[in-house]
């Protein structure tokens, strides 16, 4: 305590960090790319209905926004996308239209001009990760048929010869794999003779099992070097013409090998029980990069990965002496030159470029302009926490804390939990958290068992388990807040999104220990959202639980289980949302409320799986605050 600081009640603290600064925050910089001293990135802008730019920084420092308004660089393939462009080195841009889903040139400072043809009904032709060579661009592209089907292949779209037409009608791609359900990862290499990829089928999902092949250009013959249904395969970049580097988890981790494109069994080049790569949600990403000394550009660790540079002769990992304490997964490189997404506690996440020799680090933009006081930022302590049946888990805590304010007793918490749900929290530093424990209340950040970032041992924790685990694991993380004495136990929350709404909604079903449930955009009913959900996702409830099955759905989903719910809830909803469909929150609600339990739903025009727009998220969070200040001093 000091002397600035006076008693108020927790959850009432005067805090500079405002809904509208959260709501502008959040670029959600991603997928850098390098070409000597030049360095392009996306940019999603909150302010502008949520659309993705692309970026450029010139070779002497200029930064200039090369894609205006209406202009929409977002690919929905998967639809959660991924890298959505890419540099044709000497002439421009390509990249995905979100509203019609073509690929388009940009060229100059004039208007993109479309390269594929016009689908017969609208966006469903989809591309994405495309890669530029020999005047052709490869990607994977997916087609959604009118009978609601949908396939994907590997195509090879010709550049425009720069002829002065407008390029309306576009040039049909040509196909050179398909028959699988999925692909990702595309890799040629150096003599431009192989593609490398990795692919799978339904049911299983990218960190369940892949296969890494390679096609020979001149004739479509592919063969698969390694992988299978129990093995996920990931990220593959060639080393020379006849061997390939990848990221394996064959033992139990996601570690790095080397293989021949023969067929000769990997070999694993810095054994470790860490994690080397994240999980495949989204198209385009890079956990290493090939340096032009032979060596690689690592990621590595338990939770947040550290950035390194492995030897891949000898073996040896030394990591880089920089400020960052988080990377995320999109690494590229040019000569000794990295490029790469930096984070940390106080450091906003940030484009961040890194002399692999000495060590420099430069940063050349940040997902926030400005930061309030370093006081007012929470600092993540990672924690392990005893679960029920002796299950370790996980998580980040978040005390709150303010230098003009404190509170006496212990103070109200909101147990977060991430979507996915094979996915993970990182310590990296959040407005959002920040606009909470500064107001005084505190965060627990939960990465529950199923979530990536410690193995596969822990991420197959959720294997037929989902709304058992995971829901164990939350309310397990709040009656450890409570026995620790960190957590007034009549005053915790728990708050999620996607799959974390369906832990919050089925957390407050099971249990008392919370005193009030946010969902955003959270599924409460497992049969209609296999019967509505897209196709990447349509077969993941298989793994997550079992097969269809009436009972054993009816004693995990939240609305079977409404009648449980003795708490206040807040549900939010994007109207247009495509992955978790607008009837699951409905449906919810109208439990509740024929049941009388206190309900507020608030939905979203426009908005789909994950609100883009800074009018959504700051008005989204005003009434997250309210709620929880409300079942606070209930």
């Amino acid at each position: 305590m000091s002397p600035e600081q006076v008693v108020l009640p927790y959850a009432t603290w005067p805090s500079p960090v405002s809904t509208a600064d959260v709501a502008r925050s959040g670029l959600h910089i991603g997928f850098p790319t390098v070409l000597g001293d030049e360095v392009w990135w996306t940019e999603d802008r909150p302010a502008e209905g949520g659309r993705t730019t692309i970026m450029h920084r010139s070779a002497d420092g200029v930064r200039r926004e090369l894609l205006r308004a209406p202009w929409n660089a977002r690919t929905r393939v998967h639809e959660y996308g991924g890298r959505s462009y890419a540099i044709v080195p000497g002439r421009g841009v390509v990249f995905a239209n979100f509203t019609d889903q073509r690929l388009y040139l940009l060229t100059g400072g004039g208007e993109p001009r479309p390269i594929t043809p016009e689908p017969e009904h609208r966006a469903a032709l989809r591309y994405a990760e495309m890669i530029v060579h020999d005047d052709r661009i490869w990607c994977v592209r997916e087609r959604h048929h009118r009978d609601g089907t949908v396939s994907r292949s590997i195509v090879a779209v010709p550049l425009p010869d720069g002829a002065p037409d407008d390029g309306a009608a576009g040039v049909e791609p040509h196909e050179l794999v398909s028959g699988n359900d999925f692909y990702a990862s595309l890799a040629l290499s150096p003599d431009g003779e192989h593609l490398a990829f990795i692919c799978w089928d339904h049911p299983r999902m990218p960190w369940n099992g892949t296969e890494l092949r390679v096609c020979r250009l001149a004739d479509g013959a592919c063969r698969t070097v390694t992988g299978g249904p129990d093995e996920s395969v990931l990220a593959p970049q060639w080393r020379d013409d006849r061997s390939l580097y990848l990221v394996s988890d064959r033992s139990g981790w996601w570690n790095l090998y080397r293989v021949g494109i023969d067929g000769a069994s990997p070999q694993a080049l810095h054994p470790a029980e860490e994690e080397f790569a994240g999980p495949l949600w989204q198209l385009g990403g890079a956990p290493y990069a090939v340096l032009a000394d032979g060596n690689l550009a690592v990621l590595h660790g338990q939770g947040d990965l550290r950035l390194g540079v492995l030897d891949p002769g000898s073996g040896v990992l030394r990591d880089l002496d920089v400020p960052y304490d988080g990377w995320f997964p999109v690494l590229a490189a040019d000569g000794r030159t990295l490029t790469g997404i930096g984070y940390g506690p106080t450091l906003p996440r940030s484009i961040v470029r890194v002399d692999t020799v000495t060590g420099r680090a430069e940063e050349l933009r940040r997902d926030v302009d400005e930061l309030p006081d370093v006081a007012y930022l929470p600092l993540p302590r990672s924690v392990r926490i005893e679960s029920r049946f002796g299950r370790r888990v996980h998580a980040y805590l978040y005390p709150p804390a303010n230098p003009r304010a404190y509170g006496e007793g212990a103070p109200p918490y909101v147990v977060f939990v991430h979507g996915g749900p094979t996915g993970h929290s990182t310590g990296a530093l959040d407005l959002e958290k920040a606009f909470f424990t500064s107001r005084g209340i505190g965060v627990l950040d939960v990465n529950y068992g199923g979530s990536t970032g410690y193995g596969r041992a822990y991420r197959e924790r959720l294997k037929g388990q989902w709304g058992v685990v995971d829901v164990e694991d939350a309310i397990g993380a709040a009656e450890w807040l409570a026995d620790e004495g960190l957590a007034d136990p009549a005053r915790i929350a728990i708050r999620g999104g996607s799959a974390g709404g369906w832990t919050v909604m089925a957390a407050c079903c099971t249990s008392g220990a919370f005193a009030g449930g946010v969902s955003y955009f959270g599924v409460s009913s497992l049969a209609p959202l296999i019967a509505t959900t897209h196709d990447f996702e349509s077969r993941y409830i298989e793994w997550l639980i079992g097969p269809e099955d009436p009972g054993l759905y009816a004693s995990r989903e939240p609305l079977a289980l409404a009648d449980g719910v003795t708490c206040p809830m807040l549900l939010l909803q994007g109207l247009s949302d495509p992955v978790v469909p607008p009837a699951q929150s409905q449906a919810f609600a109208d439990a509740l409320a024929e049941r009388g339990v206190p309900c507020t739903y608030l939905t979203f025009e426009g908005e789909a799986h994950g609100f883009r727009r800074a009018e959504t998220r700051s008005a989204a969070l005003a009434t997250e605050l309210a709620f929880y200040q409300q079942i606070f001093q209930a």
